[in-house]
């Protein structure tokens, strides 16, 4: 009975974030692929599902989605951000670091779209380390080819991650030139800034997350598979420029991750502002519902975005 009662709490509370999905735009799904998902190994018993174990999120996504909520049409400043919930690379936190996020970029002017990327699984994947990265690089194609019908400058499409969601952003960022699937054009994959939100940065196993280095790499990866996604040591001139914040007492991410990255920024002239918190700990989210200095860290970046010119509103 207890368990019964427990599902329908679930249930029930999913329902309210979809009801208030629809509440504050319009949103649409678009299928990533379109059936035709690059390096997959067809397993028809492999669904995703809502787990509701620990944390609410979602696993087992094969067949990856982007959730698109435009910016109010009085309010649009042209600027889209893909958004990569966190979860380890084995579940995405769709709610605390999607839905609510989407909320805040709409308050702010800004179109959303939240991706729901491929959880590395060699099940179902040929190469399980590049799947998030090619839904990722596909994501920011698939806004900017639609940028002028979804209202969009294509010249102001960031993309954001959470976590091991700051990892695959982070990835993006600084793999966006490499060739992981055929892509249909030649539209550029390269975000024009990036939101890293306590990030996964390295693979280096004195500093990185185990467990996203173990879903995405395997147990034992080689070197040079660790080095080509310690994102750090992958920053080129034509990195984009960035907005991290990090919290020092952070015990799940070591906070060395975005140190590292702002430093490798710094060292290549790229601009970037990164804000080091005394508490917060890990995976606070938007932070709103806490009281020290972590809960400010939107107001900075809202600033951020307005200073590097995100955030003028669009003339109609």
């Amino acid at each position: 009975m207890r368990s019964q009662c427990f599902k329908q709490i679930i249930k029930l509370f999913i329902c309210c974030i979809v009801v208030s999905s629809s509440a504050f735009c319009q949103s649409r799904v678009v299928d990533l692929w379109n059936g035709k998902v690059p390096g997959a190994i067809p397993k028809e018993d492999y669904k995703q599902i809502v787990d509701s174990a620990y944390w609410i999120k979602i696993r087992y996504v094969s067949n990856p989605t982007i959730q698109v909520y435009p910016a109010a049409s009085d309010n649009n400043t042209g600027t889209a951000v893909v958004v990569c919930p966190g979860g380890g690379y084995y579940g995405l936190s769709f709610v605390g670091e999607g839905t609510e996020v989407a909320k805040w970029l709409n308050e702010l002017g800004i179109t959303a779209v939240v991706l729901h990327y491929r959880l590395p699984d060699d099940a179902i994947m040929e190469n399980k380390s590049i799947a998030p990265l090619q839904d990722g690089q596909e994501a920011i194609r698939i806004v900017r080819r639609n940028a002028k019908k979804w209202g969009v400058d294509p010249n102001k499409i960031g993309i954001m991650g959470f976590s091991a969601g700051g990892h695959l952003a982070s990835t993006v960022s600084t793999h966006f030139d490499e060739k992981v699937y055929e892509p249909k054009d030649s539209t550029s994959a390269r975000p024009d800034f990036s939101l890293l939100i306590y990030p996964v940065v390295s693979m280096d196993t004195v500093i990185t997350h185990g467990g996203s280095r173990e879903n995405l790499l395997g147990k034992n990866p080689s070197q040079e598979l660790v080095k080509h996604f310690s994102n750090a040591l992958q920053i080129s001139p034509k990195t984009p420029r960035a907005f991290m914040i990090h919290s020092m007492d952070d015990s799940t991410v070591p906070v060395e991750n975005s140190i590292e990255y702002a430093l490798a920024l710094k060292k290549n002239n790229i601009p970037c502002e990164l804000h080091i918190y005394e508490h917060g700990g890990h995976g606070y989210g938007l932070g709103k519902k806490n009281s020290g200095t972590e809960s400010t860290w939107t107001n900075a970046c809202e600033k951020w975005l307005k200073a590097n010119g995100f955030l003028n509103t669009v003339k109609n």
